[in-house]
């Protein structure tokens, strides 16, 4: 709902309008959300096509209500979607300064509790993971991200860049998924 700057949530069947989960402009560019194992409800933000936006990480409290926290503040940092790691804290794809063509890429990990970075993961070798976007972690617990052109693997535990799993020329991805 990047529209209205805001979540929503449909019922399973998607036999209805939804609802929305925050109220309509609570961010000025919503780049992904995940819920953490303590029910609060992460939200990053970037910078949208016009400019516009905060590059930040917003926690909302398990009980609903409407507390907005910034979670983290990190000049390197240029949120496209939000994970949560198995060992719960906050993995964000970043492009910082969002859009420019020498822009710095990495996937950035943030301590859940006070947003203090943790670690950043960076392509090696070959990889250029450009325009990083959609994150998940798969079955075998390493970090994959959809980026330009390829899908990079990262081993989570150490955080070593395993390279391009995927090459497709002209991939332009938002999301992965594993399925059994």
């Amino acid at each position: 709902m990047r529209g209205a700057r805001t979540i929503k949530a449909f019922p399973i069947a998607l036999d209805a309008a939804g609802e929305h989960v925050l109220p309509p402009g609570i961010v000025p560019f919503p780049r992904g959300f995940a819920f953490g194992r303590d029910g609060r409800l992460f939200l990053a933000s970037g910078i949208g096509p016009n400019g516009e936006g905060d590059d930040t990480i917003l926690s909302f409290a398990a009980d609903g209500a409407l507390r907005p926290s910034r979670l983290v503040t990190d000049p390197e940092l240029s949120p496209l979607d939000l994970a949560i790691a198995p060992n719960g804290n906050i993995v964000v794809s970043s492009e910082c300064p969002f859009g420019a063509t020498d822009a710095a890429t990495s996937v950035r990990e943030y301590e859940a509790r006070d947003g203090h970075l943790v670690r950043v993961f960076s392509p090696t070798g070959s990889v250029e993971l450009r325009k990083p976007r959609g994150l998940r972690f798969g079955p075998d617990g390493h970090l994959y991200c959809v980026a330009q052109d390829e899908v990079v693997a990262f081993d989570f535990a150490n955080g070593q860049c395993l390279g391009a799993i995927v090459r497709l020329p002209r991939l332009n991805g938002q999301a992965i998924a594993f399925f059994p």
